[in-house]
């Protein structure tokens, strides 16, 4: 059974169907991050990681926006010379695999690293720093409503959180100079269309297509095959091809005394969808 969750202020938890959902929950200033906001979804990853009747996590925004980045607070604070963070008690948490390399273990990169899928379910503006951590998850959905925009330049800042090893590497340097340069509005279907997201849907389909997205994956994806894909997929974008390749067929022999191969071709050849252990 999983364990009680705390109180949360910024953000909402739930657990249905083993796919857990985090939900950005500052609706009336368009789910602004703040301090608390990352700590408590840094806290609610961990749970569901930890948790064996959660297998997919959903990152979502609540209201009509995803998050429009940095709360305006926190930078007017940092542009009068105030750059302080503040601490956020009983919420520590360590998510994800720590023999992956620190670079996915960072202040939002560490969703790379958490053992199960991630997935962005964008229901709306994404904006500054919003940008990257939505990178930061293996997969992103959005609405036909959803808007982009990294936003940095236009503020006197930089390419913040790992951006800028993030978003060559999912949409082309030039794609990514031109976002970050400019920091111009991107539509939906422009961000599907240079590959910054993987679906485009009806505002009211988004979370029904994201939840059932999940719901596939929980019933017909060994969870510790996904677990290794993951961690081979980024680990090997600081690899050449040749010690990837290699590793991929270590870890292919071993997967074949695991309990899950066994399973996956037995519920192959009895036609019945696999029954696979949580982890």
């Amino acid at each position: 059974m999983a364990s009680e969750t705390p109180r949360y202020e910024e953000i909402l938890y739930a657990v249905e169907d083993r796919v857990a959902t985090v939900t950005l929950n500052r609706p009336e200033r368009l789910n602004a991050w703040t301090d608390r906001m990352g700590a408590e979804v840094k806290h609610a990853i961990a749970a569901a990681e930890a948790d064996r009747d959660a297998a997919v996590i959903l990152l979502t925004g609540a209201g009509r926006g995803f998050c429009s980045g940095a709360d305006l607070k926190t930078l007017k604070s940092i542009s009068d010379g105030d750059a302080k963070r503040r601490a956020v008690g009983g919420l520590a948490a360590d998510p994800g695999d720590p023999d992956m390399e620190k670079g996915f273990r960072a202040t939002y990169t560490y969703m790379m690293s958490v053992r199960k899928p991630v997935i962005a379910a964008i229901n709306g503006p994404c904006a500054g720093m919003a940008v990257p951590i939505a990178l930061a998850c293996d997969l992103r959905f959005a609405s036909d409503s959803a808007v982009f925009t990294t936003a940095f330049s236009q503020r006197g800042l930089v390419a913040e959180w790992g951006i800028a090893w993030l978003l060559p590497r999912i949409v082309g340097p030039a794609n990514a100079l031109d976002l970050l340069f400019s920091a111009r509005k991107v539509a939906a279907e422009e961000a599907f269309r240079i590959g910054l997201v993987n679906r485009v849907l009806p505002a009211d389909e988004l979370l029904p297509f994201a939840r059932k997205y999940a719901c596939d994956l929980i019933a017909n994806c060994s969870p510790t095959s996904m677990q290794i894909m993951k961690r081979q997929v980024y680990e090997a974008l600081h690899e050449p091809l040749g010690p990837a390749h290699d590793k991929a067929v270590q870890l292919m022999f071993e997967s074949f005394k695991k309990p899950d191969f066994k399973e996956g071709v037995k519920s192959f050849l009895e036609k019945r969808p696999p029954e696979f252990d949580p982890i």
